[in-house]
């Protein structure tokens, strides 16, 4: 199975400042993933033409599942994180993460119904400051509606802001996750055309086997966004298990 982790940072390329929504679509189509997790999804906003980019990615993508969560609210419309997904949704929660007077934040949680059986995904955008973001890790982690989904192996995603990469250590650690995109150096996926932070990140915990994990560095991956997208190819290890079995027999 295949996921994509992207901040589209709206459509509007890093470099050029343009808004081509355009290319954007092309990344994503070109890595061919079977779930999307979108962040910075702009809705009814005048920097982005007043596009209903949830819709816009639905209608295109044509995928079974469309959650999108606003977190942001501007003058009109405003942005958030954007789900879709081949396979339907068991549950599906949307959560704050704002912290005080801070910008608003949030994470979607949903249970996947895969060819492979269920599993619990995670989709976030967490805040600019350090204790902000281990203030939100807690939050998510110990919320109910996250807890809900525990029977479940667990992928969390998202654009983490996290540049001194301190939280696969932190909270993660206490509540069993191993951190995918390791060794940072090899992950740094912003600013797009030059990179130099780790932002994007990816977390699992339990009967989750990833086959592979890299950025899409495509010229027009470089273009379309201020970030890289991160590429997560994975298995469920029960089923892998038992299709190993079948082929020796």
């Amino acid at each position: 199975m295949r996921l994509l982790s992207y901040n589209i940072h709206k459509g509007i390329g890093g470099r050029d400042r343009r808004y081509r929504l355009e290319r954007i679509l092309g990344v994503i189509e070109s890595e061919n993933p079977d779930i999307v997790c979108l962040h910075e999804v702009d809705r009814n906003v005048r920097r982005s033409r007043f596009n209903n980019q949830p819709k816009i990615f639905a209608e295109y993508f044509n995928m079974q599942e469309s959650l999108f969560q606003l977190n942001v609210k501007l003058k009109t419309g405003g942005y958030g994180n954007l789900i879709l997904s081949r396979w339907p949704f068991l549950s599906q929660h949307q959560i704050s993460l704002r912290n005080k007077w801070r910008k608003a934040r949030g994470a979607q949680i949903v249970v996947v119904d895969s060819p492979e059986g269920a599993f619990q995904l995670v989709n976030f955008h967490l805040g600019l400051a350090e204790r902000e973001r281990h203030w939100q890790i807690d939050h998510l982690l110990t919320h109910r509606l996250f807890q809900e989904g525990n029977g479940h192996p667990t992928l969390i995603v998202g654009d983490t802001n996290d540049w001194r990469n301190t939280l696969a250590k932190g909270k993660f650690s206490e509540h069993d996750f191993e951190e995918v995109t390791h060794p940072p150096s090899k992950f740094r996926s912003f600013p797009a055309y030059m990179p130099v932070g780790t932002l994007d990140k990816a977390f699992v915990r339990g009967e989750i086997g990833v086959r592979g994990a890299k950025l899409s560095r495509s010229k027009m991956s470089r273009e379309a966004s201020d970030h890289l997208p991160l590429v997560i190819d994975f298995h469920l290890n029960a089923h892998a298990r038992d299709f190993m079995k079948k082929a020796e027999h």
